[in-house]
């Protein structure tokens, strides 16, 4: 009698189920001789929403609903604006005006208040301790590049400033560069990486080279001459070999614009001194996207208008404190094991309406809600998501403490999901201890 063939990965499929049944048995009976409980089939893990339990829940936007408000916003006069910003056709005392408590012509450290390093006999050491340190202050618009950090295929803004510096590698490095089939760039280190559409007012990075025919100058001229218009260098220095552009950082001040829709044809909003402007054909994008999860049948009408004057208390919670920002971090672990924790400092933490100069010429202003974090650091999108987060507060009522009762949650559904990159602008970064005097936002 002829048996009936068998292909081998069907004999291959039939050991691995034997195999499977044996070891689930031998589980299921382990687990019933020690009382445990067998999860059931149907079990499924619940991945609800952030279960608030305040009086206002019912008004809280979701996600979904959060992430229309924020995006459908006239963003290309933010856009604008900061283009205006990053080429000196305005400036940030023009943005604020008396609601600034100091008002200098630019908030970053002058040239002249630097003194030059120069580094003497007794300090000149041979080796590779030998080279020029210069510290490099940046001012880009976000909106031309991908971004800071350097990646295939993309527009960076790393990518141009190591380009534009490659004639000022020493012949050793560029040896090096050339034996390995690597392009004759120069290597820059920065104090904090923006995203894509983040723009950098005066950003912070640091390159070194061996050769000392190299003036600050020179550099200038170098990076400016890449993308006119788009990138601008705000001034160069010599500074000691120790320093470093992130590590030596005592502070950040980061700057969220979000446009505010002058009775136009969006959302409405609610200004500190303004009356509310309404229009139904917007109101509906929102509302469209609200449903009741308690009753199927009724919709709940949730608001689509929040006080800038509450988004400015919320924010105040936060001043003075060192708290984990976790819940507010994205693109980030939440329990680190190794590596700095959570926790930041921030300093100030201020809101408040503005009039954006979209053009001089026209006279064409719009109105805008400001908001001003200066922290000791910030984690991954944590201003993009404090923004959307206190506006969501805002319009849902909240408690002045309702963000720092979002610090003990355990789930970052607490929070709301990340404005549009667009409003945010690294302004400065300081490497001496803050002064409030030099907030913009009193």
């Amino acid at each position: 009698m002829i048996s009936s063939y068998k292909r081998p990965t069907t004999i291959v499929a039939e050991l691995q189920s034997r195999i499977t049944t044996t070891t689930t048995s031998k589980l299921l009976s382990l687990m019933e001789n020690n009382n445990l409980k067998i999860p059931s089939e149907t079990t499924k893990k619940d991945y609800a929403h952030y279960n608030h339990t305040d009086s206002c829940n019912s008004s809280r936007w979701t996600s979904r609903e959060s992430y229309v408000f924020m995006y459908t916003r006239p963003w290309e006069k933010v856009v604008n604006f900061y283009s205006n910003l990053v080429n000196g056709q305005t400036t940030l005392v023009q943005l604020f005006g008396a609601k600034t408590q100091h008002a200098p012509d630019d908030i970053g450290i002058e040239p002249s208040d630097e003194p030059e390093y120069v580094v003497t006999a007794a300090q000149k050491r041979a080796g590779r301790w030998a080279r020029m340190n210069f510290k490099i202050v940046l001012s880009y618009h976000g909106g031309s590049f991908d971004g800071w950090q350097k990646q295939p295929g993309l527009n960076t803004v790393q990518e141009v400033i190591e380009k534009s510096l490659g004639k000022f590698v020493d012949e050793r490095k560029a040896g090096l560069l050339k034996d390995k089939g690597r392009p004759l760039e120069g290597n820059v280190v920065v104090a904090g990486r923006t995203d894509k559409g983040v723009t950098g007012f005066q950003q912070v990075c640091s390159f070194y080279t061996w050769r000392e025919d190299i003036s600050p100058q020179d550099i200038e001229d170098a990076i400016n001459n890449t993308v006119p218009g788009k990138l601008r260098v705000v001034y160069v220095s010599k500074v000691p070999r120790t320093f470093h552009p992130n590590f030596s950082a005592k502070w950040r001040r980061y700057l969220y614009i979000f446009p505010l829709n002058d009775g136009g044809d969006t959302i409405c909003y609610t200004g500190d001194q303004k009356d509310n402007h309404d229009d139904g054909n917007a109101e509906e994008s929102l509302e469209s996207t609200v449903k009741d999860d308690v009753d199927d049948q009724q919709s709940i009408k949730k608001p689509t208008t929040f006080s800038v004057s509450k988004v400015n208390q919320l924010l105040q919670q936060l001043e003075g404190k060192l708290l984990s920002y976790k819940m507010f971090a994205r693109d980030t672990k939440p329990s680190r094991n190794t590596g700095p924790p959570t926790e930041c400092f921030l300093f100030h933490a201020r809101a408040t309406q503005v009039t954006l100069n979209i053009n001089t010429v026209k006279g064409e202003n719009s109105e805008a809600m400001c908001v001003e974090l200066v922290g000791n650091r910030f984690l991954r999108k944590m201003v993009r998501v404090l923004v959307a987060t206190s506006i969501r507060e805002a319009a849902a009522g909240a408690e002045d403490d309702a963000l720092l009762k979002l610090m003990d949650a355990t789930c970052r559904r607490a929070t709301a999901p990340p404005a549009p990159p667009d409003g945010l602008c690294l302004v400065d970064v300081g490497y001496n201890e803050f002064d409030s005097q030099t907030c913009l936002i009193k």
